[in-house]
């Protein structure tokens, strides 16, 4: 990758990792990860109005006084995040990092980009409308709580996925492990969790708290939205997104915090890159 490039990427994650520190740092190092992209050709003019429409709606999901504007506010943040994670508005220029590699025998070849503009779906959503931890201590409990949700969740999404024939076993560590993780949790797993737990669920939990069933429906809400958005690799594939939603719906759930859910997620694409077929046989999905 190309300094100029490296040096974009790596400024949007510190911006991300700044969340949780000084609430003007993330704004400065988005600024500065801005700039360095339209200088590497990584952003272009059409982004840039993307990308202030998108910080200016969120904000106001937020912070807006009058609950009409926020509900507004909310449906456009909703709208632009999935046009922008799925990469439908101009002017991105995301770099390609792995490019159709086998990793495993009889596995779909698999292909990696770093994704500026889902990258900032998750910086925004994450900083101004999810609840995060907010100390050490705090985050020891969130762990401990995690920990046995995690478990289960990697054990019964890969086991499912095992008996349905959509991996098969293959401990591995290829050269790209690293960064695969690295960008997978900063570009991809933040923005995800970001939407679809710290934003659909805790927004639905929320409408419906004055029924019993209703935080429950949000966990299955989100899972299901969560399997739907992963159809595009096939049926099988969606109904393990869904599996693995419903474990970081709980996860979110039981803790109230996004890191939760956010470490599940990533525990178990670790897993599955490390210890099974990745993405998945070729006769699988």
């Amino acid at each position: 990758m190309p300094i100029p490039t490296l040096l974009t990427f790596l400024l949007l994650a510190c911006a991300i990792g700044a969340v949780w520190s000084h609430p003007l740092l993330p704004a400065l190092l988005f600024a500065a990860a801005v700039g360095a992209g339209l200088l590497a050709g990584v952003l272009h003019a059409p982004a840039l109005i993307a990308l202030l429409l998108f910080a200016g709606a969120a904000w106001l999901a937020g912070h807006a006084g009058a609950a009409p504007l926020r509900a507004v506010a909310l449906a456009v943040t909703i709208l632009l995040a999935l046009a922008l994670a799925m990469h439908q508005l101009p002017g991105f220029n995301n770099p390609l990092l792995i490019d159709r590699v086998q990793l495993s025998a009889n596995a779909l070849p698999f292909t990696q980009y770093a994704n500026f503009d889902k990258g900032a779906v998750g910086l925004f959503v994450l900083a101004w409308l999810c609840r995060r931890v907010s100390s050490w201590a705090e985050l020891g409990t969130v762990l401990r709580q995690t920990l046995p949700v995690l478990v289960l969740t990697v054990a019964a999404t890969l086991g499912f996925a095992l008996a349905a024939g959509v991996v098969g076993i293959d401990v591995k560590l290829p050269q790209q492990t690293l960064s695969f993780i690295v960008v997978n949790l900063l570009f991809t797993v933040i923005a995800e969790e970001a939407f679809f737990r710290g934003l659909v669920q805790a927004r639905l939990a929320g409408a419906l708290q004055r029924f019993r069933w209703g935080p429950w429906l949000a966990v299955t809400v989100s899972a299901l939205l969560f399997g739907a958005a992963h159809l595009g690799g096939g049926v099988r594939y969606g109904i393990l997104a869904g599996i693995a939603g419903i474990g970081y719906a709980w996860a979110y759930h039981r803790t109230q915090r996004i890191e939760a859910a956010i470490l599940v997620h990533i525990a178990l694409n670790a897993v599955h890159f490390i210890g099974f077929t990745y993405p998945a046989r070729i006769d699988g999905v």
